[in-house]
C-alpha cells in the first residue's frame, strides 16, 4: 500500500474556500511551469494572471483562455467579476438558490396553519402545497425548514 504524503497546507486552504483550481494540468503559462510563485492549484491567481494578460500584454482572449485552461466565456465572466469587484470578484460564488425560494413566508404560514389543525407528514404537506399553491417542493425540503425553524430562537413578545 503507497504511503499517502503529508497534507499540503496550502491546498488545503484553497479548497477549504472553494479556490482549489479544478483543473491545474490545463494551465500551460510558462511562468505556471517554472516559477514556483505562480501556482496553477490557485484559482484566483490563475485567474488574475489571465485577465492580466490580455489588458496589459495584449494578448487575445482566446489565446489566454486557451493557455490557462479556461473557456473564453469564463474569461468574460471573470473579467465582468474583476471589473464589478476587485480580486474579491475572483472568488468562486456559491451556485444554486440561496435561500428556500419556494417556502416564502406565505406557504410556511399555510404549512403552520395545517400543522395546528391537524397531524401531518412532509409528503401530505407537500401534496397540500401542490394543491393550493400548484407548487411543487419535496418532502425533504419542507422536513429541512420545519427543523430549522424549530432551531431558530424565539423572540419573547
Amino acid at each position: 500500500m503507497p504511503k499517502r504524503g503529508r497534507p499540503d497546507p496550502k491546498a488545503e486552504s484553497l479548497k477549504q474556500y472553494g479556490c482549489l483550481n479544478p483543473r491545474p494540468e490545463g494551465v500551460k503559462d510558462a511562468l505556471f511551469l517554472t516559477n514556483d510563485f505562480f501556482d496553477p492549484r490557485d484559482l484566483i491567481q490563475v485567474k488574475y494572471e489571465m485577465l492580466r494578460r490580455v489588458r496589459v500584454e495584449s494578448w487575445s482572449v482566446t489565446q489566454a483562455s486557451e493557455v490557462f485552461g479556461f473557456a473564453r466565456s469564463s474569461f468574460y465572466e471573470s473579467l465582468t467579476a474583476y471589473e464589478k469587484e476587485g480580486l474579491v470578484g475572483l472568488l468562486p460564488q456559491r451556485r444554486g438558490p440561496q435561500a428556500a425560494h419556494k417556502l416564502s413566508d406565505e406557504v410556511m404560514e399555510y404549512i403552520n396553519e395545517l400543522l395546528r389543525s391537524e397531524s401531518m407528514n412532509a409528503r401530505q404537506l407537500a401534496a397540500a402545497l401542490q394543491e393550493k399553491f400548484e407548487l411543487v417542493v419535496h418532502p425533504r425540503s419542507i422536513e429541512r425548514a420545519l427543523s430549522k425553524k424549530k432551531r431558530s430562537p424565539t423572540v419573547p413578545p
